[in-house]
């Protein structure tokens, strides 16, 4: 812990480096002539969720992470590279610009990565 009571930030570095990696891995192999609702859930379930989920655990349980710009920007577009695919699994082409915090507080309230999705893509419409 620091002088300003935040963690350091690297055993959550890998972690968002990983997630950055897998997106842009599932972003360059996604297949609008094979995707299906089953790929929309995946997308959300093993993306999108953890992805929020980090940020959420690096800022609650008493221990304020103070996560790095390119730490946070790696996540930001993990998460929106993800609801990108999961919009175009829909067969809506959607540039996703959310913020990670902005979605954590969605996942918060509604405790749950399709209606965080929902309300963040408009996709499905409701």
């Amino acid at each position: 812990m620091n002088r300003h009571g935040t963690h350091r930030t690297n055993r959550y570095g890998p972690r968002i480096a990983a997630l950055a990696r897998r997106a842009e891995r599932d972003r360059g192999a996604f297949d609008p002539g094979t995707a299906s609702p089953d790929d929309a859930a995946a997308y959300l379930r093993e993306g999108v969720g953890p992805a929020i989920w980090l940020y959420v655990e690096g800022r609650t349980g008493g221990r304020l992470v103070r996560f790095s710009e390119a730490e946070l920007s790696a996540l930001r577009e993990a998460m929106n590279a993800w609801l990108e695919c999961y919009a175009r699994c829909h067969g809506v082409d959607l540039e996703a610009d959310f913020t990670i915090r902005e979605a954590a507080e969605l996942l918060l309230e509604t405790r749950n990565v399709f209606d965080v999705a929902q309300l963040l893509t408009g996709v499905p419409s409701r």
